[in-house]
């Protein structure tokens, strides 16, 4: 009897805003690892993410939606996308099991072409959302784009055919070690993760122009000495005095939601209390600074 093949690798999900990359990564590493969102460009840079399997240890890189941009971030994160895309072994492309594919879907397929050494999948998300007439016909019409390794249809909410996904991944892999310990999930930092929950908090419920200007950043995460209690101290950045009096609120209103938000998924990532000290500054027009788009990490 043969020694069973294991394999590692890296593989992403691209797909427009919304297609339900970040949250199909959520789904299979077993733990919240990207923020997920229904305003567009909520992932920002590549988020790693790992899967642990007994015969393969599977590397997901979250990625920003492949978009047109209109602003020197739009701009920088394409770029972190195209990078992603020349480094993996396998690309899956999602494609929402509830909406027709439009321009945007077929943009990114095209795309696709530019990387001939990665393996191709089709992903068809969100078939808990549509009937099965819906996610047959969205399988056909996915499967006309281009010559796929594999098309899957399954729901990361439901957590149907998740298993289905990584038994198609697997072969595509190269075969070698682990490339992480077990008990890896993630190589993000701890404040960047905390920081990315407090923008998940504040994207929700604002007007269509405010996501992109909203940004958070940590000063300090610190423990309570004696006590089951963790200090956070961040900022949370808009690029006008207006929009910060929108985030604020009436009487503060809007900012106190925001603060328990964000606190209560702090407090489930730590296993801790947590005291949130939460600031609203202004950097003005910072999406299309250079200089503070270098401050913020981009």
């Amino acid at each position: 009897m043969t020694e069973q093949t294991h394999r590692s690798g890296f593989i992403t999900f691209v797909g427009r805003p919304n297609a339900g990359k970040s949250t199909l990564m959520n789904a299979l590493v077993g733990e919240k690892i990207a923020i997920t969102s229904s305003k567009p460009q909520t992932t920002r840079h590549a988020i790693r993410g790992v899967v642990h399997r007994d015969d393969a240890q599977i590397v997901i890189v979250d990625t920003p939606g492949m978009h047109k941009p209109r602003t020197l971030l739009g701009k920088r994160l394409n770029a972190v996308v195209q990078t992603t895309l020349g480094d993996v072994d396998v690309i899956c492309l999602c494609i929402p099991a509830d909406e027709p594919i439009g321009p945007g879907d077929r943009y990114i397929d095209q795309q696709l072409g530019g990387f001939p050494r990665a393996h191709k999948i089709a992903v068809v998300t969100k078939t808990d959302a549509a009937s099965k007439e819906r996610v047959a016909a969205q399988l056909l019409a996915v499967s006309e784009l281009r010559e796929w390794d594999a098309v899957v249809p399954l729901s990361s909410v439901a957590g149907e055919q998740l298993d289905v996904l990584l038994d198609a991944i697997v072969p595509l892999l190269p075969e070698g070690p682990p490339l992480y310990e077990t008990a890896t999930t993630t190589e993000e930092p701890l404040h960047v993760r905390v920081a990315e929950l407090i923008r998940e908090a504040a994207l929700e419920g604002v007007r269509d122009e405010l996501p992109h200007s909203i940004m958070v950043t940590v000063d300090d995460i610190a423990e309570r000495e004696g006590r089951d209690l963790t200090d956070v101290y961040a900022n949370l950045w808009v690029e006008r005095d207006s929009q910060k009096g929108i985030i604020i609120g009436k009487g503060g209103s809007r900012l106190k939601q925001v603060g328990a938000d964000a606190r209560a998924e702090i407090e489930r990532m730590l296993g801790t209390r947590v005291h949130l000290d939460l600031r609203v500054k202004v950097a003005k027009e910072w999406q299309g600074d250079p200089k503070q788009l270098g401050r913020f990490g981009f």
